[in-house]
C-alpha cells in the first residue's frame, strides 16, 4: 500500500525520525482534507463512547469519593498534555502523540488496576485480561459508530503505539494476535518515538497526580513526600520563590515543577540515545536494540522512588485496599452470574455471547464489564444480586 503524505504537517519542521507518513488504515478511506491523519484519529477517538465513559471510570480513588480527584479521563488528558510538550521539544509529531495518549486507557475496566486483576483472574484458564489489547479491540472492534465498519479504523501507526504502550509485545493477549493477523503490527519491535513519548508522559502523569490526589486525601502529608529527592528539592525551590506561598498552593505548585523536571530530563536523555543510535527514518527508531524516548538513570531512580513511596502510602493504604477488595468483589460476581447466565445481557450482547460457560461467553462478559464505568457497574451488580432492585 503506498504511504499517504500526512497534511498538513511540515516534514521539513519534524525530525527525519519523526513519523510524517501514515501506512494507512484497515480500511481504505480518502483523507481528510483538513485535518493530518492523526488528527482525524484524535477526533474520533474523542467522540467515541469508551473515551466520555473515562470520565467515571477509576484512577484511584472511586468516582463518589470527591470531585477533585483524577478520573480515567482528566489522567488522559494530562498525558496528552505533556505527551505534545516532550513531542515539540523532540521534533516529532505532535497529533500522533496526542491520539495515543488519549487513547492508551481506552481499555481499562471499572475501578482501575483492581478492576483489571478482577477480570484477569475471572478469564483464567480461559485466557487473560491485558488493557492494552482491550484498548486495540475497543477501537478496532467494540466502538461501532461507523456504517463502513467496525471500530474508529484508526491509522496503522496509532494501532501500533496502543499495542506497543509497553513496548514490543513479546506475549500477546488472544485479541492482539487475531487482530495482528489481519493487520500486521509488527508486535516484536519497538513502536514509533512518538508512540514512546506518550507512554513516557503516562508515567510522568500518574505518579505526580496520583502524589497530589493522595496528598488532598489525607493518605500522607507533604511533609513526608517532601522526603524524596525529586519532590522535596521541587518543593524546596517552590518555597525559595514563593517565601509567603499559601499552604493549599504548595502541593500543585511542588507537582508542577517536578514534571518540568522529568520532561526536561526525559528530553535531554532522548536527545542522547537519539544522537548515539544517528537514525535515519521512523523505521530505524522501531529496529533500535532499546527505546530511544526514556528517563536517565538518575531521573529513573528518583522516579522508582517516588513509585515505592506510592505503592506503599497509597496504593496499599487500608481505605484503599477496602475499596480495591470490594470492587474486585463485584466484578468477579458480575462476571459469574453473566457468565453463567448470558440470558442476562442486554440483547446486542447476549446475541453475541452465546451458549453459558463457553469461551465465546467468556470473552462477551468481559468485553461488557470491561466497557462499564464505575457508576454503571454498581449499579448493574445491585441489579443482580438485590431482590429489591428491578432489571
Amino acid at each position: 500500500m503506498p504511504e499517504i503524505l500526512a497534511q498538513p504537517l511540515s516534514p521539513t519542521s519534524l525530525a527525519p525520525w519523526a513519523v510524517t507518513s501514515t501506512r494507512g488504515r484497515l480500511y481504505p478511506e480518502p483523507e481528510d482534507p483538513t485535518r493530518s491523519p492523526w488528527q482525524r484519529d484524535r477526533d474520533r477517538i474523542i467522540h467515541s463512547r469508551a473515551f466520555r465513559r473515562l470520565q467515571y471510570k477509576t484512577q484511584v480513588f472511586v468516582f463518589h469519593e470527591g470531585d477533585h480527584f483524577r478520573t480515567r479521563l482528566t489522567h488522559s488528558i494530562e498525558v496528552a498534555q505533556i505527551a505534545r510538550s516532550l513531542a515539540r521539544r523532540l521534533r516529532l509529531g505532535e497529533d500522533l502523540a496526542e491520539a495515543l495518549a488519549l487513547a492508551h486507557d481506552l481499555g481499562h475496566p471499572p475501578f482501575g488496576h483492581a478492576g483489571e486483576e478482577a477480570l484477569d483472574t475471572a478469564m483464567r484458564p480461559k485466557g487473560r485480561f491485558d488493557h492494552n489489547a482491550q484498548s486495540l479491540k475497543h477501537v478496532t472492534l467494540l466502538e461501532r459508530r461507523y456504517a463502513g465498519f467496525d471500530g474508529l479504523n484508526l491509522t496503522w501507526e496509532t494501532l501500533e503505539g496502543l499495542a506497543k504502550h509497553n513496548g514490543p509485545v513479546r506475549r500477546p493477549a488472544s485479541y492482539l494476535v487475531q487482530y495482528n493477523e489481519r493487520h500486521d503490527l509488527e508486535l516484536p519491535t519497538h513502536a514509533s518515538a512518538e508512540a514512546q513519548v506518550a507512554a513516557l508522559a503516562d508515567d510522568i502523569a500518574y505518579n505526580n497526580h496520583d502524589l497530589e490526589d493522595g496528598i488532598r486525601a489525607g493518605l500522607f502529608r507533604l511533609e513526608e513526600v517532601a522526603e524524596l529527592s525529586l519532590p522535596g528539592g521541587a518543593l524546596a525551590e517552590a518555597r525559595a520563590a514563593h517565601p509567603d506561598m499559601p499552604p493549599g498552593r504548595a502541593a500543585p505548585e511542588m507537582v508542577r515543577r517536578v514534571i518540568s523536571a522529568m520532561v526536561n530530563d526525559v528530553a535531554a536523555e532522548s536527545e542522547r540515545r537519539i544522537r548515539l543510535l544517528a537514525p535515519a527514518s521512523a523505521q530505524d527508531i522501531r529496529a533500535a536494540p532499546a527505546p530511544v524516548v526514556a528517563f536517565s538513570e538518575g531521573m529513573a531512580r528518583a522516579n522508582a522512588d517516588v513509585r515505592a513511596f506510592l505503592m506503599e502510602r497509597m496504593y496499599r493504604h487500608f481505605r484503599v485496599n477496602r475499596a480495591t477488595q470490594k470492587s474486585k468483589r463485584a466484578l468477579q460476581m458480575l462476571f459469574q452470574l453473566l457468565h453463567g447466565g448470558p440470558q442476562m445481557l442486554p440483547d446486542e450482547w447476549r446475541a453475541r455471547a452465546g451458549e453459558a460457560g463457553t469461551l465465546q461467553a467468556a470473552e462477551t462478559v468481559c468485553d461488557y464489564i470491561a466497557g462499564m464505568t464505575d457508576r454503571f457497574a454498581l449499579e448493574e451488580y445491585r441489579r443482580l444480586t438485590d431482590p429489591h432492585v428491578g432489571g
